[in-house]
């Protein structure tokens, strides 16, 4: 079962906090937070006129720990990606990443306390949205003193971020970089993330989402991660990696696992499954599947029409999840909606999904080309498909 695996932790300490001091209005519903935390971590230095800030998004299960340092020496989920020469080059940018608001990693979500009532918020915490993400990032951005951001890098939930940055706030955000990621939820991976959220309401457990103080939802927790391991590699990864191999050749079959797939499901369903709050995958899951860029808008074309700024999309054939001909659509219509700064790029990773985390060779170079080409004169490639053969990243 050895092969390359994401670097994900339960992270605790070692970030730093910013905590509004005014409510903060949520996109649907009216709904209202009395006050919302971001956590966050930072590499590199500031220049002097503050237009060296790169933006790292997280994904859906990640936290701001993208890359280890002093605070906090653990492989953060990004490690190789970013630091002095890397991707994400410290010795030229300052790097912040930040913990989504609805997750368990610092930020306000439903595990957070409800300083009103002094209770966890559990499912009393409102529906958010990917909008509401991205504004809260931008409050951080202010009390930082930053006015715009050099670049906006993201993947998967974090692509999503990293498009709507240049759409709700044009003139702040210089450059977008956008990996496995779409325009609009597709029902194919809308339904996959219904199905998570689900096994964790059916666990009895889960008790209406009133289990801080109880027994905690592992079963639902630990099904809910193995339908979504299915969805964040590849079949022809399987098949190499796994093929028809037994557990052991010499037990008879039965009704429990026999194949070495499926205690494979069951290690990551099983590792997971504590490392992170059942609510918060309810919550941001939810918040994905809501996303449209065309919403409000009278078609996709007006909605990614605001995204003005040069753009990189980057999309890997064995992706099940968010699916190729996604990222080929969003690159196709930035273009067709005015963007001239269009740069697209197709990898035939192993993968699948995760490749934007295990493919430094491909995905590594991709986006340190774009965040250090001088764009000004460049009018992008969007349309003129670009296909890498991807290799493994070295472990």
């Amino acid at each position: 079962m050895t092969g390359p695996e994401p670097d994900y932790d339960k992270i605790s300490s070692g970030y730093k906090t910013f905590t509004s001091d005014f409510p903060f209005p949520v996109k649907y519903n009216k709904a209202v937070l009395p006050e919302v935390t971001i956590a966050y971590e930072t590499w590199g230095e500031l220049n002097q006129d503050r237009s060296n800030v790169v933006i790292i998004h997280a994904g859906l299960s990640a936290s701001s720990h993208a890359k280890s340092h002093k605070d906090n020496p653990l492989p953060g989920w990004w490690e190789k990606f970013v630091g002095s020469g890397c991707a994400v080059d410290t010795d030229k940018f300052f790097v912040i990443c930040m913990n989504n608001i609805g997750s368990c990693y610092g930020s306000t979500g439903p595990s957070s306390v409800n300083p009103i009532t002094g209770k966890q918020y559990a499912t009393t915490f409102p529906v958010i949205s990917i909008d509401d993400m991205v504004n809260a990032q931008f409050l951080l951005l202010d009390h930082l003193g930053i006015e715009k951001i050099y670049g906006s890098v993201g993947s998967s939930l974090g692509g999503m971020c990293s498009l709507l940055s240049a759409s709700l706030h044009p003139d702040r955000v210089e450059r977008v970089v956008s990996i496995s990621s779409c325009a609009q939820s597709h029902p194919t991976s809308i339904s996959m993330r219904y199905l998570q959220r689900k096994t964790i309401m059916c666990d009895p457990n889960w008790n209406k989402g009133y289990y801080y103080n109880g027994a905690f939802p592992k079963i639902g927790m630990k099904l809910a991660r193995e339908i979504a391991t299915l969805t964040y590699r590849s079949g022809p990864e399987w098949d190499k990696r796994f093929g028809r191999g037994r557990i052991d050749e010499n037990v008879c079959p039965s009704l429990c696992p026999s194949f070495l797939i499926e205690s494979y499901l069951e290690h990551q369903g099983e590792s997971f499954s504590t490392k992170y709050d059942p609510n918060s995958l309810l919550y941001i899951s939810k918040a994905m599947d809501l996303f449209d860029m065309s919403e409000g808008k009278s078609s996709l074309h007006a909605g990614l029409a605001t995204v003005k700024c040069p753009t990189m999309v980057l999309g890997v054939q064995t992706d099940i999840l968010f699916p190729i001909w996604q990222q080929r659509q969003l690159a196709r219509i930035l273009k067709e909606s005015g963007n001239q700064a269009v740069t697209y790029y197709e990898l035939d990773s192993l993968f699948g999904h995760d490749t934007f985390l295990l493919d430094l060779n491909c995905v590594g170079a991709a986006v340190k080309g774009f965040l250090e080409t001088d764009l000004h004169n460049t009018r992008g490639h969007a349309g003129k498909e670009k296909t890498f053969q991807s290799k493994a990243m070295p472990m």
